[in-house]
């Protein structure tokens, strides 16, 4: 049985397209090049370079005699304004929306001003015009184009943005934005237009930027001053503008913040900021995921291509957390047929349906079925013929593994291994990646044993057959099926209390997304037999994690209480990435190394093969009690709690 699928909620706000001349942009839809809003603003623009024509004629000849400046521009001009006006339109001057008069927009009046007059002296020549027409007025003429056709755009910008600025300088709750760099600017000037928000401070910890004034907001101070500063202005926000400090540093920017009663907002990436993508209305709080959040993995992108672009790649546990995000990033890579397999119909139902309206593109195929059944995988593998399969189907829950359904674990994820491995073997799959966890490591557990021996049974079957097979190790994630996020999140949404197994328990977290594309640049560098281990950063403290979500909701430790209610079956203090004796080489990505781990003997898994297959059900304590025998490494709960207590 594989794990459940999470579903994802992504959606955004429409973007924003009343204003003279569409969107900046792009084309707004359903817009017609010909609307009337643009015509009218043609002709203004027009009515403009009838002026520039009289200013330049006039700084050449004198302003004394209109009359004769008449009769000497406009033989030229009656030819030479429609030609303009055609080049005003081409160069697309009226795309922009004046309320958001920017530098591209300078940039597009620059150039029709400049192939406007460049077309003056052509006209001039083709027609062979009886008029005058004096080099320093085509000089003089683009400038004051640009300065009139500029100066009308960004006046009314201004104009707009001051009578912005004084309604919501009135009625905007008043808001601290911790971050005077590039994405602080960025979002001072979305706050100006915000009938919401009121800018009223920033902090800074540069001493440069002390006591100077952006968009008309002072920065007050540095980071450590926010309690002080928010008291005299009476402020009860802060907006976090700081997308790319490091997480250490904003974990205590939000504890600082939070500590002063603060209800703590961030902003999206800058780069989203920058383009336009988002606007004040996508500020969110603060969420776990900021505090432990970590470097965005690169990816060797023509490498991956070459194992997945045009081949069919098949994921066991499709419907899970790990399994639905690989999913979709194998679907960027362009596969000629990504197979769902997973034993829950639901799970393949939802994930499809998101394929279908988030990645129309992607031929994408469910089979429902049980990876221990070996018909079943043979009738799928003859159906499909898959080039890669990622097995990611796995009972994950240590506790419920270990009472009562250690069996059933050792049955799902070792035997299931090895059905999915013998038929990656028979029908010629090039590549098998087992995604595997941290708890397979000095096994105390019978969860983690059992994905232990699913590396050994791969690493036996890559030394007796064409198929490659590679391992991937990898701690917890945020928010998956049985992680404590979810569960913590539903005990505080309760009043609590927030129940942890101990003070001291640690774990390493990655985010779903983060695991699921190390996982693919790992098989991407694989040649066969390695055991990859993800780098998973610094371990965190589960109390320090409750600690933490409580004040993101807005409550004091007094208010939600941490209750302490001892190890679970199976659990250990803490999880390690390298087994005792196993050491690991670099790769050439930083977040993937490969672990030396100890060979397999050839006779092993044809002995192990007897026991696994067994129709006998084995009760807990005989499984515990046979792991020792196949697995050297395996430390029953006995042994652990010594190990513990020894360490």
């Amino acid at each position: 049985m594989q794990d459940r699928h999470d579903e994802p909620s992504t959606a955004a706000p429409a973007p924003d397209t009343g204003a003279p001349g569409g969107d900046d942009r792009g084309p707004r839809s359903g817009l017609h090049p010909f609307d009337w809003r643009s015509v009218g603003v043609l002709a203004y623009d027009v009515l403009l370079a009838v002026i520039a024509w009289f200013t330049a004629y006039g700084l050449r000849f004198g302003f004394d005699g209109v009359g004769m400046l008449y009769e000497r521009m406009m033989p030229l001009a009656a030819w030479a304004l429609p030609a303009q006006a055609a080049v005003f339109w081409a160069t697309g001057v009226y795309r922009g929306l004046w309320r958001y008069a920017s530098l591209q927009d300078l940039r597009r009046i620059v150039t029709a001003a400049v192939l406007a007059t460049a077309l003056v002296p052509v006209v001039h020549l083709m027609l062979r015009l009886d008029s005058v027409l004096p080099r320093s007025s085509l000089l003089l003429m683009p400038l004051v184009m640009v300065a009139l056709m500029a100066g009308s755009r960004f006046g009314y910008r201004m104009l707009r943005e001051h009578r912005l600025a004084r309604v919501t300088h009135r009625h905007g709750d008043p808001v601290i934005v911790i971050g005077a760099g590039d994405a602080g600017v960025t979002l001072l000037r979305e706050l100006s237009r915000s009938a919401r928000w009121r800018a009223v401070a920033l902090l800074d910890d540069d001493p440069a930027k002390r006591g100077r004034v952006v968009h008309g907001v002072r920065v007050a101070g540095g980071v450590d001053d926010y309690a002080v500063v928010a008291r005299r202005l009476g402020v009860g926000t802060a907006i976090i503008a700081m997308p790319t400090v490091p997480s250490a540093h904003r974990r205590q920017i939000v504890q600082r913040c939070i500590a002063a009663g603060a209800q703590v907002l961030t902003v999206p990436s800058f780069e989203e900021m920058m383009t336009g993508q988002v606007s004040v209305d996508w500020l969110r709080r603060i969420e776990l995921e900021d505090l432990l959040g970590r470097e965005p993995v690169k990816l060797d992108a023509d490498q991956l291509r070459q194992r997945l672009t045009g081949k069919t790649v098949l994921v066991t546990g499709a419907g899970g957390s790990i399994g639905s995000e690989l999913c979709r990033q194998i679907a960027r890579f362009h596969p000629a047929l990504l197979v769902l397999f997973d034993v829950s119909e639901y799970a393949l139902y939802t994930l499809a349906e998101e394929f279908a309206t988030l990645s129309p593109d992607t031929v994408v195929l469910q089979r429902v079925g049980d990876v221990k059944s070996a018909p079943r995988l043979a009738a799928v593998l003859d159906e499909n013929a898959p080039d890669v399969i990622f097995h990611a189907a796995a009972y994950k829950h240590v506790p419920m593994m270990e009472e009562g359904n250690a069996w059933e674990a050792i049955r799902n994820n070792t035997l299931g291994t090895l059905r999915v491995a013998e038929a990656a073997i028979a029908h010629g799959v090039a590549e098998v990646v087992l995604i595997s966890t941290d708890k397979a490591v000095n096994p105390t557990n019978v969860m983690g044993a059992s994905k232990r021996l699913a590396e050994m049974v791969c690493q036996s079957l890559h030394a007796r057959g064409p198929t490659r097979f590679e391992v991937v190790r990898f701690g917890n994630v945020l928010g998956s099926n049985g992680s404590v996020i979810p569960k913590f999140a539903e005990q505080i949404a309760r009043g609590g209390p927030v129940t942890v197994t101990h003070p001291d328990i640690i774990r390493y977290f990655m985010s779903i997304p983060e695991a699921a594309q190390l996982v693919l640049q790992a098989a991407g560098m694989g040649r066969g037999g390695e055991i990859f281990v993800l780098d998973m950063g610094e371990p965190v403290r589960i109390v320090d994690l409750a600690r933490d979500m409580i004040r993101l909701a807005g409550f004091t430790d007094e208010q939600i209480r941490i209750e302490f209610t001892g190890l679970r079956p199976g659990e250990k203090l803490y999880e390690e990435l390298l087994a005792d004796g196993e050491n690991s080489r670099s790769t050439h990505h930083h977040k993937v190394k490969v672990a030396r781990a100890a060979e397999v003997p050839a006779e092993w898994l044809d002995a192990f093969r007897a026991w696994l297959e067994q129709p006998r059900e084995l009760g807990d304590e005989e499984v515990r009690r046979d792991l020792k025998r196949w697995l050297p490494e395996y430390v029953g709960p006995a042994r652990a709690e010594l190990r513990r207590v020894v360490g």
